[in-house]
């Protein structure tokens, strides 16, 4: 597996955990703390993480399926984008896991 794959799920895993984390602290403030304007900043939040969730599963799915990942783990991979933090956990783990693959890529790639 190529390291631009595992770079972009990467990307797209912390994009989309910032913004879920920042939606839930906009819906938060919108529906418990009733905060003036965060109902347009819900908006604009929701709209943008929900176009680059797209993204992401698109790059995990891609990811996924070079690592030859297990259904039920790549299963795991996308649902991380919908709960607020977990992105970050999965991206972190994942990305040990696939570090050796990468390296072994690059090193084939060289001999």
């Amino acid at each position: 597996m190529k390291k631009n794959v595992l770079t972009r799920y990467r990307v797209m895993a912390y994009v989309t955990g910032v913004l879920l984390v920042l939606l839930t602290i906009g819906v938060i403030a919108k529906y418990l703390l009733t905060v003036d304007g965060a109902s347009g900043f819900v908006s604009i939040v929701g709209i943008a993480h929900g176009w680059l969730y797209v993204l992401y599963l698109v790059f995990a799915f891609d990811m996924g399926s070079k690592a030859k990942m297990p259904f039920g783990r790549l299963v795991w991979v996308l649902i991380a984008g919908t709960i607020p933090t977990a992105a970050f956990f999965v991206e972190r783990r994942i990305s040990r896991e696939l570090e050796p693959l990468v390296a072994a890529e690059a090193a084939q790639a060289t001999a």
